[in-house]
């Protein structure tokens, strides 16, 4: 029968099979086809065919992954390759936070440009904004840019709902994935959309003002908006690093909404890099406004470390 990966490690998944009942699943052989190697073979989202245990009704083995429609990852420098976060996603949630844990732009940037890789829906979702201040410059000028790049932005507070019923229109009907540093409170967003759900929080790393890793593992859960409507949420671990992967360096501009048109119109053509060449149309962007500074320095940046290899957190 078909069934529906809700979370799992190494070999054994907790899958919702069609006849209802959540079995434990071993992938037989330990082998799952696919065009890519994974660090993982599966992931919450995916859809896989399943047979039963005959001596347990409540264990199974999976034989066969149904094709995705789409997958989000992100490269695993332990494993040496790139790490399922989800699958058959309708929205990538992207939680950020104006403080506590500080404000990372590069961090949504590099989320994009994956989310954009995988022709995933990002929506940018700025938590805990109860804390936000009149000095928090930076951060208001980054959450316009990307405003104004098209990008879908909510402002939220798990704390005093602000944003919260915006949020639950967005996910209604739809699976999506809650992606994002620790800290940032994806599992408070939970919990604040259903409060049956008591998903575990933690405070901050007073030392680092880091979040705590609370989510050890990726699960898909279904949740109540209310009466009427549900929805399909995959909270996903806490990430310090993210990790972009399949995407060469060359090509880090073309997921820039702002530089993209301007690829290939450079004096040199597609040698430009963009850096320092007379007749470059990106600088000519940056120099006028058009391209803001900080997110020139952010492609830069992605630039370099796929480049080099050199990761900043």
């Amino acid at each position: 029968m078909n069934a529906l990966v809700l979370s799992g490690t190494n070999n054994l998944f907790t899958c919702e099979c069609e006849d209802k009942i959540i079995r434990q699943c071993s992938v037989k052989g330990k082998v799952i086809k696919t065009d890519k190697n994974y660090y993982n073979p599966l992931a919450p989202g995916d859809y896989v065919k399943i047979e039963v245990d005959p001596i347990n009704e409540e264990k199974g083995q999976v034989l066969e992954l149904i094709p995705r429609k789409n997958t989000f990852a992100r490269w695993n420098i332990k494993g040496k390759a790139p790490q399922l976060l989800a699958s058959n996603l309708d929205y990538l949630i992207l939680v950020t936070t104006p403080d506590e844990p500080p404000f990372r732009p590069r961090f949504i940037d590099r989320e994009l440009i994956q989310s954009d890789v995988a022709g995933i829906t990002p929506v940018i979702v700025c938590n805990k904004c109860d804390l936000a201040s009149a000095e928090d410059a930076d951060f208001e000028q980054r959450v316009s840019t990307w405003e104004n790049l098209g990008y879908k932005v909510l402002r939220v507070s798990t704390k005093t709902g602000l944003g919260i019923s915006e949020l639950a229109e967005i996910l209604a009907g739809k699976t999506s994935a809650l992606v994002g540093q620790s800290g940032v409170g994806k599992s408070s967003i939970v919990n604040v959309l259903d409060s049956s759900h008591n998903l575990k929080t933690n405070e901050l790393s007073k030392k680092y003002g880091r979040g705590q890793h609370t989510t050890t593992m990726g699960s898909l859960m279904h949740i109540e908006l209310d009466k009427n409507r549900t929805a399909s949420i995959i909270d996903t671990p806490g990430i310090r690093r993210f990790i972009l992967h399949e995407i060469d360096y060359h090509d880090v501009g073309l997921y820039f909404r702002e530089m993209q048109p301007l690829i290939g119109q450079c004096k040199f053509g597609a040698s430009c890099t963009h850096i320092s060449e007379p007749g470059c149309k990106i600088l000519e962007a940056v120099y006028s406004g058009i391209i803001t500074e900080d997110r020139y320095e952010s492609w830069k940046r992605i630039t370099n470390e796929i480049k080099t290899g050199d990761f900043d957190e």
